[in-house]
Protein backbone atom coordinates (compact mmCIF):
# COMPACT_ATOMS: atom_id res chain seq x y z
CA UNK A 1 0.00 0.00 0.00
CA UNK A 2 1.12 3.49 -0.78
CA UNK A 3 2.03 5.96 2.06
CA UNK A 4 -0.12 8.99 2.09
CA UNK A 5 2.99 10.79 2.18
CA UNK A 6 6.95 9.99 2.77
CA UNK A 7 7.72 10.29 6.24
CA UNK A 8 10.18 13.15 7.53
CA UNK A 9 13.84 12.09 7.75
CA UNK A 10 15.58 11.30 11.08
CA UNK A 11 17.29 13.65 13.20
CA UNK A 12 20.67 13.00 14.03
CA UNK A 13 23.16 14.32 16.33
CA UNK A 14 27.04 14.66 15.04
CA UNK A 15 29.38 13.27 17.73
CA UNK A 16 33.35 13.67 17.99
CA UNK A 17 34.10 10.53 16.43
CA UNK A 18 31.98 11.07 13.31
CA UNK A 19 29.20 8.71 13.90
CA UNK A 20 25.83 9.71 13.63
CA UNK A 21 23.76 9.49 17.24
CA UNK A 22 19.61 9.28 16.26
CA UNK A 23 17.67 11.70 18.12
CA UNK A 24 14.83 9.80 19.67
CA UNK A 25 12.89 12.24 22.60
CA UNK A 26 14.08 15.61 23.94
CA UNK A 27 13.31 15.93 27.73
CA UNK A 28 14.09 19.51 29.07
CA UNK A 29 14.24 20.27 33.05
CA UNK A 30 13.00 23.40 34.74
CA UNK A 31 14.59 25.90 37.27
CA UNK A 32 17.59 23.15 37.93
CA UNK A 33 19.82 26.10 39.24
CA UNK A 34 18.80 28.50 42.31
CA UNK A 35 19.95 31.72 40.91
CA UNK A 36 17.86 30.97 37.89
CA UNK A 37 15.27 30.14 39.63
CA UNK A 38 15.20 33.53 41.60
CA UNK A 39 15.39 35.64 38.61
CA UNK A 40 12.33 33.82 37.26
CA UNK A 41 10.50 34.37 40.03
CA UNK A 42 10.38 31.28 42.34
CA UNK A 43 12.07 30.42 45.33
CA UNK A 44 14.56 27.38 44.56
CA UNK A 45 14.09 23.84 46.74
CA UNK A 46 14.73 20.18 46.68
CA UNK A 47 11.41 19.31 45.83
CA UNK A 48 10.57 16.98 42.75
CA UNK A 49 11.85 19.05 39.21
CA UNK A 50 9.57 19.39 36.43
CA UNK A 51 10.43 18.90 32.81
CA UNK A 52 8.60 19.44 29.71
CA UNK A 53 9.90 18.35 26.29
CA UNK A 54 10.39 19.14 23.00
CA UNK A 55 9.84 17.75 19.25
CA UNK A 56 13.05 15.88 17.97
CA UNK A 57 12.83 17.93 15.23
CA UNK A 58 13.85 20.96 17.20
CA UNK A 59 17.61 19.86 17.80
CA UNK A 60 20.09 20.81 15.04
CA UNK A 61 23.70 20.71 15.09
CA UNK A 62 25.31 23.54 16.34
CA UNK A 63 29.10 22.72 16.84
CA UNK A 64 31.30 25.72 15.52
CA UNK A 65 32.09 23.48 12.23
CA UNK A 66 28.50 23.58 11.36
CA UNK A 67 28.15 27.18 11.16
CA UNK A 68 24.99 26.74 12.62
CA UNK A 69 22.32 29.43 11.81
CA UNK A 70 18.17 29.58 13.30
CA UNK A 71 15.86 31.67 12.16
CA UNK A 72 14.16 34.23 15.25
CA UNK A 73 10.51 32.41 15.40
CA UNK A 74 7.16 34.24 14.38
CA UNK A 75 4.83 35.91 17.24
CA UNK A 76 7.63 36.92 19.55
CA UNK A 77 9.54 40.12 20.79
CA UNK A 78 11.31 38.28 23.74
CA UNK A 79 13.61 35.40 22.11
CA UNK A 80 15.91 33.88 25.13
CA UNK A 81 18.63 31.68 25.39
CA UNK A 82 19.35 29.29 28.02
CA UNK A 83 22.68 27.00 27.75
CA UNK A 84 22.66 23.58 29.01
CA UNK A 85 24.63 20.27 29.81
CA UNK A 86 22.68 17.62 27.45
CA UNK A 87 22.80 14.03 28.74
CA UNK A 88 22.39 11.58 25.74
CA UNK A 89 20.90 8.14 26.38
CA UNK A 90 22.29 4.75 24.93
CA UNK A 91 20.45 2.51 26.87
CA UNK A 92 16.81 1.58 28.42
CA UNK A 93 16.35 3.06 32.06
CA UNK A 94 12.93 2.95 33.60
CA UNK A 95 12.34 3.37 37.41
CA UNK A 96 16.05 3.48 37.96
CA UNK A 97 18.12 4.91 41.20
CA UNK A 98 20.29 7.54 40.39
CA UNK A 99 23.58 5.46 40.54
CA UNK A 100 22.10 3.28 38.02
CA UNK A 101 21.13 5.75 35.97
CA UNK A 102 24.59 7.19 35.56
CA UNK A 103 25.04 4.07 33.70
CA UNK A 104 22.93 4.58 30.99
CA UNK A 105 24.55 7.63 29.72
CA UNK A 106 26.30 7.59 26.38
CA UNK A 107 27.29 10.50 26.08
CA UNK A 108 27.28 14.52 26.57
CA UNK A 109 27.18 18.05 24.77
CA UNK A 110 26.62 21.80 25.42
CA UNK A 111 23.13 22.52 24.04
CA UNK A 112 20.74 25.89 24.00
CA UNK A 113 17.08 25.58 25.10
CA UNK A 114 15.85 29.12 23.41
CA UNK A 115 13.10 30.21 24.66
CA UNK A 116 9.80 32.50 23.32
CA UNK A 117 9.70 34.28 26.91
CA UNK A 118 7.01 36.58 26.50
CA UNK A 119 4.73 33.74 25.53
CA UNK A 120 6.08 31.79 27.96
CA UNK A 121 4.98 34.24 30.55
CA UNK A 122 1.55 34.83 29.34
CA UNK A 123 1.30 31.21 29.40
CA UNK A 124 2.01 31.18 33.53
CA UNK A 125 0.01 34.06 34.17
CA UNK A 126 -3.19 32.43 32.39
CA UNK A 127 -2.37 29.21 34.20
CA UNK A 128 -1.74 27.08 30.46
CA UNK A 129 0.67 24.94 29.37
CA UNK A 130 4.10 26.14 27.89
CA UNK A 131 4.47 24.46 24.68
CA UNK A 132 4.28 27.20 22.18
CA UNK A 133 7.04 29.22 24.52
CA UNK A 134 9.45 25.68 24.54
CA UNK A 135 8.76 23.47 21.73
CA UNK A 136 10.22 25.72 18.51
CA UNK A 137 11.79 24.87 15.27
CA UNK A 138 15.11 25.01 15.39
CA UNK A 139 15.20 25.86 19.41
CA UNK A 140 17.77 23.07 20.75
CA UNK A 141 20.77 23.38 19.28
CA UNK A 142 23.74 20.95 20.72
CA UNK A 143 27.76 20.89 20.18
CA UNK A 144 29.39 17.66 19.22
CA UNK A 145 28.40 14.67 21.47
CA UNK A 146 31.51 13.34 23.43
CA UNK A 147 30.99 9.60 24.62
CA UNK A 148 31.01 9.59 28.49
CA UNK A 149 34.06 7.73 28.81
CA UNK A 150 35.85 9.75 26.47
CA UNK A 151 34.43 12.89 28.15
CA UNK A 152 36.18 11.87 31.65
CA UNK A 153 39.32 11.01 29.96
CA UNK A 154 39.29 14.51 28.97
CA UNK A 155 38.38 16.29 32.66
CA UNK A 156 34.87 16.10 32.00
CA UNK A 157 32.62 15.19 35.27
CA UNK A 158 28.85 15.84 34.89
CA UNK A 159 28.61 16.93 38.53
CA UNK A 160 31.12 20.20 38.19
CA UNK A 161 32.48 22.80 35.95
CA UNK A 162 32.10 25.85 34.24
CA UNK A 163 29.05 26.58 31.88
CA UNK A 164 28.90 29.92 30.39
CA UNK A 165 26.90 32.03 27.20
CA UNK A 166 28.40 34.25 25.42
CA UNK A 167 26.58 36.74 22.91
CA UNK A 168 28.77 38.74 20.48
CA UNK A 169 31.75 37.99 23.14
CA UNK A 170 30.26 39.28 25.92
CA UNK A 171 29.52 36.38 29.04
CA UNK A 172 25.79 36.51 29.51
CA UNK A 173 25.49 33.48 31.69
CA UNK A 174 28.49 31.76 34.07
CA UNK A 175 28.12 29.20 36.55
CA UNK A 176 28.97 26.01 37.92
CA UNK A 177 27.73 22.63 37.44
CA UNK A 178 27.90 22.03 40.64
CA UNK A 179 25.15 24.45 41.10
CA UNK A 180 22.37 21.92 39.82
CA UNK A 181 19.81 21.82 42.56
CA UNK A 182 19.23 18.08 41.01
CA UNK A 183 22.54 16.57 39.70
CA UNK A 184 22.21 14.41 36.36
CA UNK A 185 21.57 10.99 37.64
CA UNK A 186 18.82 12.06 39.86
CA UNK A 187 17.33 14.17 37.22
CA UNK A 188 16.90 11.02 34.97
CA UNK A 189 16.24 8.76 37.81
CA UNK A 190 12.99 11.21 37.91
CA UNK A 191 11.75 10.94 34.59
CA UNK A 192 12.11 7.34 34.31
CA UNK A 193 9.98 7.43 37.05
CA UNK A 194 7.00 8.40 34.42
CA UNK A 195 8.57 7.46 31.10
CA UNK A 196 10.25 4.11 29.73
CA UNK A 197 13.73 5.90 28.69
CA UNK A 198 15.17 4.75 25.63
CA UNK A 199 18.27 5.11 23.90
CA UNK A 200 17.99 8.46 22.29
CA UNK A 201 16.60 10.20 24.36
CA UNK A 202 18.43 13.44 25.45
CA UNK A 203 17.77 15.37 28.08
CA UNK A 204 18.78 19.12 28.36
CA UNK A 205 19.50 19.40 32.94
CA UNK A 206 18.78 23.50 32.95
CA UNK A 207 20.11 26.92 33.09
CA UNK A 208 21.95 29.20 35.44
CA UNK A 209 20.88 32.46 36.12
CA UNK A 210 21.51 35.29 33.47
CA UNK A 211 18.87 34.45 30.38
CA UNK A 212 18.19 37.28 28.24
CA UNK A 213 17.37 38.28 24.32
CA UNK A 214 18.47 37.93 21.46
CA UNK A 215 18.17 39.82 18.02
CA UNK A 216 18.93 38.78 14.71
CA UNK A 217 22.68 38.69 13.94
CA UNK A 218 23.44 37.78 17.02
CA UNK A 219 26.45 35.67 17.65
CA UNK A 220 25.86 33.06 20.55
CA UNK A 221 28.51 30.47 21.88
CA UNK A 222 27.57 27.83 24.54
CA UNK A 223 30.52 26.66 26.84
CA UNK A 224 30.81 23.60 29.38
CA UNK A 225 34.29 22.40 30.88
CA UNK A 226 36.08 19.50 28.96
CA UNK A 227 33.30 19.79 26.18
CA UNK A 228 33.31 20.84 22.62
CA UNK A 229 31.66 24.50 22.32
CA UNK A 230 28.39 25.40 21.03
CA UNK A 231 28.10 28.43 18.36
CA UNK A 232 25.08 29.69 17.03
CA UNK A 233 23.94 33.02 14.73
CA UNK A 234 20.60 34.10 14.66
CA UNK A 235 18.79 34.38 11.78
CA UNK A 236 15.76 36.43 10.17
CA UNK A 237 12.15 35.99 11.35
CA UNK A 238 11.44 32.63 9.46
CA UNK A 239 9.05 33.95 6.43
Amino acid sequence: MARVFDPPPAIFLKTVGGDDFPVRRVFCIGRNYAAHAREMGKDPDREPPFFFTKWAETVVNADPADACRIAYPPETASYHFEVELVVALGAPAFRVDPEAALTKIWGYAVGLDMTRRDLQSAAKDLGRPWDVAKNVEQSAPTGRLVPAAQAAAAGFDPARGRIALSVDGATKQEGDLAEMIWPVGDVIAHISRFYRLEAGDLIFTGTPAGVGAVVPGNGLRGEIAGLPPLSVTIGEPAS
